[in-house]
């Protein structure tokens, strides 16, 4: 019974800490930046960032050990004319995942758009840039495009839920306060 209370106790404490600073907590907000669509002879490319996505307590987690996922949703649509709502062309999600290594003292960064080949460095600043950038994401083969038409690219990122060990749940069920997801960014063209 003492146990129980005793972690009741803890996550109350946590609750009220959290609700007793909330400008700490959310200080910092995630959002995308230096976003350019580009093409290719053949294809329609996405560059993108995302900056303020690594709270201290998201770093803290990747230093224990905990795998980090980044979701980035990638819409392109045809824009078309008032009062008709535009056209989906595509849509692609894509994950950044790291996960550091104790043993080895390395950082592993897998990205789906390239595979999820394992990228490894001991730099950490080096696994955050990596987690935080997409560069040359093939969004669609411009075959799909019409000439004289217009469209636009929606983008926007989010921390997928951490899967925490199972005796951690009880204790950091608020890790939901470190969560992000960013608003849509958008780039409008003509083809």
């Amino acid at each position: 019974m003492k146990k129980a209370s005793a972690i009741l106790s803890l996550i109350l404490g946590a609750v009220l800490f959290s609700a007793m600073m909330p400008g700490a907590v959310f200080a910092q907000k995630a959002r995308l930046t230096d976003m350019v669509v580009s093409n290719t002879r053949d294809d329609l490319l996405l560059f993108v960032k995302v900056e303020g996505a690594f709270t201290q307590q998201m770093e803290q987690a990747v230093l224990n050990g905990i795998s980090t996922t980044f979701s980035f949703i990638v819409r392109l649509e045809k824009i078309n004319p008032m009062f008709i709502p535009n056209s989906l062309v595509t849509e692609q999600k894509i994950t950044h995942t790291i996960k550091y290594e104790s043993l080895k003292k390395q950082f592993v960064v897998r990205r789906s758009w390239e595979d999820n080949r394992a990228l490894t460095t001991q730099s950490f600043e080096e696994a955050r840039k990596w987690m935080s950038e997409i560069k040359s994401l093939r969004i669609a083969s411009l075959g799909l495009l019409q000439e004289g038409k217009s469209y636009r690219v929606r983008a926007k990122a989010e921390l997928d839920t951490v899967e925490l060990p199972y005796y951690l749940n009880y204790v950091f069920f608020f890790v939901s306060l470190w969560n992000f997801e960013t608003d849509w960014h958008s780039i409008e063209f003509s083809y």
